[in-house]
């Protein structure tokens, strides 16, 4: 693969990836949306289809590592860092994209949620504004968690392990489709596997942050979310952004340390 093709690849493969995933956070939270309130299960079938669908689009291309965290644990295995630039850049640039594709198919929604006084506050706003009121004052704007992850309770410690442990699950599970088929890999059907995977931690360990586990699919919509023009929108949480992606990138690498003591 060229460096042209790795970069498009990925590039192509995150936005779609981020445009799906991003896409169903918001469905389920904008109030204007026919899926509001559509909950969990959504939400994780949803990022599930996601990548089966950026999976099964971009590998051709590039592999379709479409995670920062799996590019790290693909070079950590075979010991090749060249591309690992080039990958990190189209994986960047694609989240950004699909994060901007989803303000877009949702646009109406974002004005309706943000310009409403029930979730932002203001004369005649009931009760239920103590919560985007409390979750603003954490950094964290009510539309946020559409672009990002976040907690449900803040301790760095924890929030950081749980990444670490939901990515070492993923990239291990991507890494041993390899030993399948006499060394051959899976082909169509490793996308498959790896949208199951994706599905599995986040009903299983999805509850306490969000499940990133891709640095990419957090920092790219977190900057997208603070540029855009969005009324009312709050912070962007840049005091946890840290989290999701260096507990992810750990996780990679202690996944790619347990393949090649356990699996090489």
């Amino acid at each position: 693969m060229s460096s042209s093709d790795i970069f498009i690849g990925e590039t192509i493969g995150t936005a779609i990836l981020i445009l799906l995933g991003g896409g169903v956070c918001a469905a389920v939270t904008l109030k204007a949306s026919k899926a509001r309130n559509a909950g969990w299960l959504a939400i994780t079938f949803g990022w599930g289809f996601a990548v089966l669908t950026a999976v099964y689009t971009t590998a051709p291309l590039s592999g379709a590592h479409l995670n920062p965290a799996v590019t790290l644990a693909l070079a950590i295995k075979d010991g090749d860092w060249k591309n690992v630039p080039v990958y990190w850049a189209g994986q960047i640039l694609g989240a950004m994209i699909g994060a901007a594709l989803v303000w877009i198919a949702y646009y109406g929604q974002f004005h309706a949620h943000l310009t409403d006084r029930e979730i932002v506050g203001g004369p005649g706003a009931q009760a239920t504004t103590a919560k985007a009121v409390e979750a603003q004052e954490k950094g964290a704007g009510p539309v946020l968690g559409v672009f990002s992850t976040g907690p449900e309770v803040r301790v760095a410690w924890q929030n950081v392990a749980t990444e670490i442990i939901g990515t070492v699950v993923l990239v291990l599970a991507v890494l041993t489709q390899g030993l399948n088929d006499k060394g051959n890999g899976l082909g169509t059907l490793g996308a498959l596997i790896t949208a199951l995977v994706v599905v599995s931690i986040g009903l299983s360990l999805g509850g306490p942050t969000g499940y990133a586990i891709n640095p990419a699919r957090d920092l790219g919509p977190r900057i997208v979310h603070a540029l855009l023009p969005l009324p009312n929108k709050g912070g962007s949480d840049w005091g946890y952004a840290w989290v999701p992606v260096v507990g992810p990138l750990i996780g990679g690498a202690i996944a790619a340390g347990i393949y090649n003591v356990a699996f090489a």
